[in-house]
Formats: C-alpha cells, structure tokens, sequence
C-alpha cells in the first residue's frame, strides 16, 4: 500500500472485522481487498477498461459483494456503473466503491470525475444502506508527491512512530485525496 491509500484500505478493512464472505466482483483493485476477503477462490476478477462497469457482463444477483478500485472516475457515466454494481448484487449485498478527490489527472484510458463523500452518497442513492462513507487526505499528502513524485509508491510502515507511517495516517478533512463509500443493497 502506498502513501494516498494506506488509511483507505487500512479503515475499510477495519469496517469488516470478520471479513466479506462469498462470491466478490472486484472491477479494479481487488488484491488490495483480498487480506478482508474470506475465500479468495471467491472472487472474480473484472479489470477495467478491458471490463466495462457500466455494463456488466454478469447475472443479476450474483455477487454477494462488488468492489470498484480506483475506477468510476474513469467512467463517462458512473451513475450507470453504480447503478450496474447494485444489479449484480444479491439483496443485502455489499457495494465498495472506492476512488480519488485531490488527484492529479491519470487517463486510463480518460479521466472524467473527481468524488466528495457527498456526490458519492449520492451515486449510491438506491441502495438501501449506507454503512460508511469517507475521505483521507491532508495538505503534505497532496503538496509533496508533486515535489518527488516517487513518494506516493514508497511502501508505508506500520510503526505509527515512522515518519511515513503519520503522513499516511494524519488526516485533513480539507484534503481529501481519496473518498470511498460502502453501501448495502
């Protein structure tokens, strides 16, 4: 895990004490989930932009929990593609949508959109729960991968005392980098 992402994944992964069972779509991004995912023979793999998460190529009602990475900014429409990720889950499944706010442009193949905890809320507006939402981000995390951009990749250590360790864990609420949603169908 690198600098922008470490207290993504370590507060989503926290959001699930007992981990995620069954059959899990990850559109993007899912190895970075697989330490909370139960049964990894579970997941299907679907990597955008070879997959289109604004059309599916899948049942509806077949995965107990989809997880986009990194993806629906990507997307000309990603109300669709959240509309398609509630499609494919059963009733009471879990959607884990997860992407950038303060982030420079990165095309893969095009980058269209940027998220606040709010516009994400409300691209999740008909699922039935929201069970968390949030951003992580501060002003160093934003300023210093522009000065030495080999910074973002460095792997961060879990000794809260390292000097990267807090930058990857202080959290600026006016700075967000990335924001995230989990929702229940």
């Amino acid at each position: 895990m690198h600098l922008t992402r470490y207290s993504m994944y370590k507060h989503i992964h926290n959001v699930f004490p007992e981990g995620i069972y069954g059959k899990v779509l990850g559109v993007s991004g899912v190895d970075n989930f697989k330490p909370i995912i139960n049964d990894k023979k579970s997941i299907v793999k679907a990597n955008f932009p070879k997959v289109d998460m604004q059309k599916l190529p899948y049942k509806s009602s077949s995965f107990d929990c989809v997880i986009s990475d990194q993806v629906i900014e990507h997307l000309e429409d990603p109300w669709k593609a959240v509309k398609e990720s509630h499609r494919v889950l059963k009733k009471g499944g879990i959607a884990i949508h997860a992407t950038c706010l303060l982030m420079p442009i990165h095309p893969c193949p095009k980058d269209f959109w940027r998220f606040t905890p709010d516009a994400l809320k409300l691209l999740c507006v008909d699922f039935s729960e929201i069970i968390d939402v949030g951003s992580w981000g501060n002003r160093a995390a934003v300023i210093l991968p522009y000065i030495w951009n080999k910074l973002r990749f460095l792997p961060i250590p879990d000794d809260k005392f390292h000097p990267f360790n807090w930058l990857a864990t202080w959290n600026d609420k006016e700075y967000p980098i990335m924001t995230w949603i989990i929702a229940k169908k």
